[in-house]
């Protein structure tokens, strides 16, 4: 069926879009921007803070474009005097019950607040006036809330309640008193927030972002008796480079390495090699539980937002969890132990700093369950915002550097690992060394594009020593309770579950490079970032964790097999049930 199409005119250009095309949309079509400030595609389409607004001819008022749709003869304006003042004054609204700290917000630089401040001259404020004062929520190890920068845009609000189907915060109170917070104004810590950081990355302003902590690691590197070792996540090498003006998805590894041994770690590790860890480990769960069908379906837990989000929400279901440790986790273990006796260190003076994609990781490394001998695994992790901003304080220009190794013998890792980064990849990773294990055969099949993709959920079945294996991997919390209501209704018949927090994957996740509305919804983010993962693992001489030459070292020396007892203590873990609200 042929779809309809309306034809306008949008400042005195003739455009022709499909029916239910708002004015918003068709502007864009034809290169016409229009300000936005609350809208968020597919998130948050409501129309609140107004900046978008237009004149339509033969109408009394303002039309708001991100929800107003078109119709046929319409003949729309975006810039008279009367649209470009109105903006003005409500962006001055805005401004005038918002912090004026902009020098030192963390998101100065990248505020689309202070974009459109700067693009509509705004250089005093008329409508100054009684501005409420708000105490910074900073009680959680992931998250810090400022309302006192919050613009009220409700864009952290839709991501919470419409993606991931959490609902942690909502506005509360009415008139002047609205503000965005928890049940009972309460802290994100004692409400049922996952901490998965999907709430930063739609939010404008500096209102929410993540617990930085990287004073402390300047601090250690400052101190001669300590042995400080970064790791780096998969996702990083694809996203760090955006900070720096560099094209989305641009894979910065060697330049990565370089700033960090700049910066003065004593070693720096990749993290994919923990992956290969948690693949060894993880295939051989799998294998156990699906030739004993025990516990099945069995699913991933490298995602710590999902652990605790199936912990509070799910607690009769942890037993299908992996009790696999995350790649960066197991990391750290293996640094304080093995490593650390290879090489003579006390074990005590090793810190071990994570760069990650995620906030959630903050949550999880200071976890009781994630400590060997009274030490913990991880002692800081920092995000890829957090690790551009150590790299710009030390005046390191990013785009100049060299290209460098990562140090061995901890930094060789496998393709498996770098797609560990991508939604389905760690099933794809999982997948690849299970067969090989099942069949006794090195296979030369091993791509699983079942499961690779934007999707939400992808479902397959594959095909595994002549077993059919059905697999499911679902990104994005909101997919994830679809998932385990299936399960908890008997009516899935899963053998293996992969799930990541936060849509898309950890290339997505609340601590990588925060992109604007505009670009969020002219570019797919996702895609960019993921394709540059699935080339660097094409281009790999290795690309099955299982064929490691480190990984096989480390397991003859020290692990001896997967699911040993050392194995079992130094890499797994176990979980517990939550309480939402700690109030």
């Amino acid at each position: 069926m042929k779809e309809e199409l309306i034809t306008l005119t949008i400042d005195d250009q003739e455009v022709q879009v499909k029916k239910g095309t708002t004015i918003l949309q068709a502007a864009k079509q034809v290169g016409i921007d229009i300000p936005t400030l609350c809208f968020l595609k597919d998130i948050n389409e409501v129309g609140d803070c107004r900046m978008c607004i237009v004149e339509v001819e033969g109408r009394r008022g303002f039309a708001t474009s991100c929800i107003q749709k078109v119709e046929e003869g319409m003949v729309v304006h975006t810039n008279t005097q009367n649209v470009l003042e109105a903006r003005h004054v409500i962006l001055d609204l805005i401004i005038s019950n918002h912090a004026k700290d902009c020098l030192t917000c963390t998101r100065s630089g990248n505020c689309e607040l202070q974009a459109l401040a700067t693009k509509f001259n705004i250089s005093k404020v008329e409508f100054e006036g009684e501005r409420g004062k708000h105490e910074i929520d900073d009680l959680s190890p992931s998250i810090v809330r400022d309302f006192n920068k919050c613009i009220l845009c409700r864009r952290c609000v839709a991501a919470c309640k419409n993606i991931q189907e959490i609902g942690a915060i909502d506005c509360i109170n009415r008139g002047f008193e609205s503000c965005i917070s928890t049940v009972g104004d309460h802290s994100l810590n004692d409400v049922n927030c996952t901490f998965c950081g999907q709430c930063i990355e739609a939010c404008p302003t500096g209102a929410l972002h993540e617990k930085e902590t990287i004073d402390d690691v300047w601090i250690k590197l400052k101190d001669p008796d300590t042995y400080v070792i970064v790791q780096t996540a998969p996702a990083i090498r694809v996203a760090l480079g955006e900070e720096f003006n560099m094209p989305i998805g641009t894979n910065v590894t060697g330049k990565m390495v370089t700033a960090l041994k700049r910066l003065g770690f004593d070693k720096v590790f990749d993290t994919n090699t923990g992956a290969d860890f948690t693949i060894m480990e993880e295939a051989n769960e799998f294998i156990e539980r699906f030739t004993e069908n025990e516990h099945l379906p069995m699913i991933t837990s490298c995602s710590p937002g999902w652990v605790k989000y199936i912990e509070m929400n799910y607690p009769e279901l942890l037993s299908h969890l992996s009790t696999c440790k995350s790649p960066h986790q197991m990391f750290g273990a293996l640094l304080k132990t093995y490593y650390a006796k290879k090489e003579g260190i006390e074990p005590k003076k090793i810190y071990v700093v994570s760069v990650m994609p995620c906030i959630a990781k903050k949550f999880e490394r200071q976890r009781e369950e994630m400590k060997n001998e009274g030490l913990y695994d991880v002692d800081n992790v920092i995000t890829t915002r957090e690790l551009s901003r150590m790299i710009k304080q030390a005046n390191i220009e990013f785009t100049k550097l060299e290209e460098s190794e990562f140090d061995s013998p901890m930094g060789e890792a496998t393709g498996a690992a770098a797609i560990f980064g991508t939604t389905g990849g760690v099933m794809e990773a999982a997948l690849r060394t299970a067969q090989d294990t099942l069949t006794g055969k090195n296979l030369e099949k091993i791509e699983f594009e079942q499961v690779r993709g934007g999707d939400g959920i992808k479902k397959a079945t594959v095909n595994i020593a002549g077993k059919e294996v059905k697999v499911v991997a679902a990104s994005g919390l909101s997919n994830a309770r679809e998932i385990l209501e299936e399960i908890k209704s008997g009516k899935a018949d899963y053998q293996f579950v992969e799930i990541m927090a936060c849509p898309g994957g950890c290339v997505m996740g609340g601590g990588q490079p925060i992109k604007s509305s505009k670009t969020r919804s002219e570019v797919n983010v996702r895609k960019l970032r993921a394709d540059s993962l699935y080339t660097i693992d094409e281009k790999s001489t290795i690309r099955k964790s299982h064929e490691n030459p480190v990984i096989k070292k480390i397991y003859e020396e020290f692990l001896e097999i997967p699911g040993s007892y050392r194995a079992e203590k130094l890499l797994h873990t176990h979980y517990k049930e939550r309480e939402k609200y700690q109030i």
